[in-house]
Order: structure tokens, then sequence, then C-alpha cells
């Protein structure tokens, strides 16, 4: 399955780089950073005010409702593999990544006023085809409805967190492991290169969350800005077209991992949760983008109530911050979008994730599981429930956002 820069072929590479388009050459088509700002292919400032399509490429376990069990895609996986069986399961994910977002969401989307969407991408569906497969029908239908989209690569080899959200074996080894960061140098030259000309991007987010907070993982953080200036370096083979994104170390907060801008062409991103939403939490950003003249965006935040919400993102914009709230959809709870409603038999599903997993445990877990009628019918309405039509409009949610959902 992996591919190496060689497989993806020299040659290519250095035709590729030798090729630009028209569109980059005129400056035209395309968001650029200038100074402080965003600015459209029309001259324009542009505020990003977004959601993250998030659980689509990378299902995390407490979008399912699934607090005490299987948290990280692999787990979750597995677990339906438990439910199913594997050809069965292998089947639901097809339909799964086919339904959850669609031209409806999109549509929606636009309608309630937002401009721009954020996709977390998963680096096992781009080693082939089958990613953008997927991705491109979402790509028509937010270039139809004038939506700008950022790529973001979420899960990269290896992982950067060590933790569920990146899909990790429980360690950090894209910084040690020189495989793994040539797989993930591939793999963005690979979408770099299918989507070069593509002017509904905005933009290519390396790196999600890098480098968490934890005392052990901090001697990677000298290494985030080098890895990030070698994944540009070979982007830029393929692609001078769109802007870079960077996101810190500690989770994207910690500001202090970057040296000057490296690139004429970045966005500097950051991430806050769960924190009061005063100026204060957002000064050493602001005085980043301040002293080196760049651009700044929360590309992350929210997991809270409508009341902060309201509170943060009009923060935000009084300073002149684009944001982006996580996530556009998940089960049951209101902090989103939309929320997919729980299926019918879902609270047996949960029960027999929360025993302890893995086959040494098999013999409880055999004896308390559901029956298989009832497994299929659980994961069978969870397909319909996730379609847009099916879901609940969070309305107070989207009106915190200073935005408003059409009526029905």
């Amino acid at each position: 399955m992996e591919i190496t820069r060689r497989q993806f072929g020299a040659v290519a590479i250095a035709a590729l780089a030798a090729e630009k388009s028209s569109a980059a050459e005129q400056g035209g088509g395309f968001v650029r950073a200038s100074g402080k700002d965003l600015i459209t292919p029309d001259g324009r400032k542009l505020l990003l005010r977004g959601t993250n399509l998030g659980n689509w490429f990378e299902p995390e376990g407490y979008m399912f409702l699934f607090d005490k069990g299987p948290e990280s895609p692999r787990e979750i996986e597995a677990f339906v593999n438990e439910l199913i069986g594997p050809d069965a399961a292998e089947a639901l994910w097809r339909d799964y990544r086919q339904n959850y977002i669609t031209g409806a969401d999109i549509q929606f989307l636009r309608a309630c006023g937002f401009n721009s969407v954020r996709i977390p991408l998963h680096w096992k569906f781009f080693t082939d085809d089958q990613g953008f497969r997927i991705l491109d029908p979402i790509l028509a239908e937010c270039r139809a409805q004038k939506l700008w989209v950022v790529l973001d690569m979420h899960c990269a080899p290896g992982g950067q967190t060590g933790t569920n959200i990146d899909d990790s074996w429980g360690y950090p080894w894209l910084y040690d492991d020189g495989k793994q960061q040539e797989l993930l140098i591939t793999i963005w030259m690979r979408i770099a290169q299918r989507y070069r000309d593509e002017t509904v991007i905005l933009g290519y987010d390396l790196l999600n969350e890098p480098i968490p907070h934890f005392a052990k993982l901090q001697k990677f953080n000298s290494r985030l800005e080098p890895l990030y200036k070698r994944v540009t370096q070979a982007i830029r083979a393929v692609d001078s077209n769109h802007i870079i994104i960077l996101e810190a170390a500690q989770w994207d907060t910690n500001f202090a991992v970057f040296g000057a801008p490296f690139d004429n062409n970045l966005l500097y991103e950051f991430h806050k949760y769960w924190m009061p939403p005063t100026q204060e939490q957002i000064r050493p950003y602001i005085d980043f983008r301040e002293r080196y003249n760049v651009p700044i965006w929360l590309g992350e935040s929210g997991e809270n109530n409508d009341d902060w919400v309201r509170q943060f993102a009009q923060l935000l914009e009084k300073n002149d911050i684009g944001w982006c709230f996580w996530p556009y959809k998940k089960m049951e709870k209101s902090s989103c979008v939309v929320s997919v409603v729980k299926p019918d038999h879902w609270s047996e599903i949960i029960a027999l994730g929360e025993q302890t997993a893995g086959t040494g445990n098999a013999e409880k877990r055999i004896a308390g599981r559901p029956a298989d009628d009832i497994c299929q019918a659980a994961l069978t309405g969870l397909l319909a429930n996730i379609q847009f039509r099916n879901c609940r409009v969070n309305h107070g949610y989207i009106e915190a956002l200073g935005l408003r959902a059409p009526k029905a």
C-alpha cells in the first residue's frame, strides 16, 4: 500500500514543476495570503466562517456516543467488524462515506451563510485514488455553492499525536520514522498534483494538532517546522497556487515553535477549546500576526454551549480572525450544526462497546453481544440517520455563530 516519491515519478514531478498554469502565472483564480489578510481572486478581503466536516474520513468514538468504547478509526472499524463481520463492514463503510457528507449537506451550509468548510482527511485513503473518488463530488458541490475548502491532514502516517484523533498506534511515530515522513510528503504531493488548478480549494492544512502537551513529547517541538518546510518544498514542486496552512505544537496552541515565515503564501492556524472566551486567550496569536505580518485563522473550536460559542465567535470577528468551528455533524448532541438521531438499538451497541476490548475478553463480549439481527438493524439505522434529510438542525448553535438556518 505504501508509495514513495520515487514511485510517484521523478520525471512527472520535474514536468509538473516546470508546467505552471496560466492562473498561477497571473495570480488569478486562487485565494492568497497578503500581509495579515486572505484575499479572494477578485481582490476582496476574505474572513472565513466555516465548519469542520469531521467524522467522515476519520470517525471518532465520541461522535457515535462511544465515550467509554472504541475511539480511533481503527478501533471503531474493528468494532464494526465484530458486530457484522468484515465483508458487511466493508460495504457499510463504503455507504457511510457516500452518505455522511453529500451535496445536500453542502447546500444547507451555504444556505445558512457559511462560506467555507475544513475537510479532515485520513492518509490511508490517498495512497491510491479511493480518497479522490470520495472527495471529488463534494468539491464539485462546494464549487457550485461557492464554499471555500481547506484540506486537513487529520490522520498522518505514523501519527502526529499518538492519540485517537490521528488513528495512531499510541505514539507519534511520524517524527522519528523517516519512512512515514516520506509517505506523508508523497501523499501531499499526490493531493497537490490532483488539485493544483482547483480554485475552490483555499489551502492545504499540513498536520492537524501536532504534538500533544504530554511532557515526554516536548522533544518533538523542534522537529515540527523543519518537517513543514520539507512538505512545503515538495508541494511547491507541483503546486504554486494554494496556501500552505501551518498548525502549532501542543494541540495547535504553541506558536513559539514557529520562526519567520518560510514561504510567501502561508496561513497560521490555531485551535482553542474549553477556556474563557476572552482577549487574553487569543493575544499570543494576534501578537504573532503583528510580528510577522501574516494571516491567522481559528481552525477548530466549539464543543460548548451556545452562549460560549456566541461569545467566542464575536470575539474572533472583533479581532478580524476567521473561524471554523468543530464539528458540523455528530450523534444526538446539539453542540454542532446538525445532529444525527440515535438509531434504534444503539444503546445496546454502546453497551457492548463499553466492555473490555480484545480477544482475551471474547467470552464475556460474546455473552453480552446483541443478537445478529439487532446489530444489523442498528447499523442500517445509522446509515439512514446520518443522511442530511434525517438529521436534526440545531438552530440555536447556528444563530450563535451569527448565521441562520433556512426555514424548512
